[in-house]
Formats: structure tokens, C-alpha cells, sequence
């Protein structure tokens, strides 16, 4: 699965640390998520989606085989 997550949390200007402590996770966890290392759960992603007011699918997209 890839995402648009660091391009979204750059255009709101916010750092790894920033986003995580608004969807209630570790830096890490964000971290994991950008480099495709991770792939969040249902809650987290709209969690993150709401934060970012971005739609879910505009932050993660299915790959081919995926």
C-alpha cells in the first residue's frame, strides 16, 4: 500500500512528532507508516485522515497485488 501521508503532514506544516501526538500514536508509528514499513489499521487511518482533513483514500492507495 502507498501513501501521500509525509506530502499531506508537509502541507499542513506539521512534524512526525506533531501528527502522532494528534492521532495518539508514537513518532514511530508515523514513521513506519511513510516509509510503507506499516500498514495502520481502519481507526488509525481515519484517525489520521481526520486529522489531515483528507478523505481516506486520498492518504492510501491499494497497489497493484496489494
Amino acid at each position: 500500500m502507498k501513501n501521500t501521508l509525509k506530502v499531506q503532514r508537509a502541507i499542513k506544516n506539521l512534524t512526525q512528532a506533531d501528527l502522532a501526538e494528534k492521532a495518539g500514536v508514537t513518532r514511530q508509528t508515523i514513521n513506519s507508516i511513510e516509509l510503507g514499513k506499516y500498514v495502520p489499521t481502519t481507526v488509525l487511518s481515519l484517525k489520521l485522515a481526520k486529522v489531515l482533513g483528507k478523505p481516506v483514500e486520498e492518504l492510501f492507495q491499494l497497489e497493484k497485488g496489494d
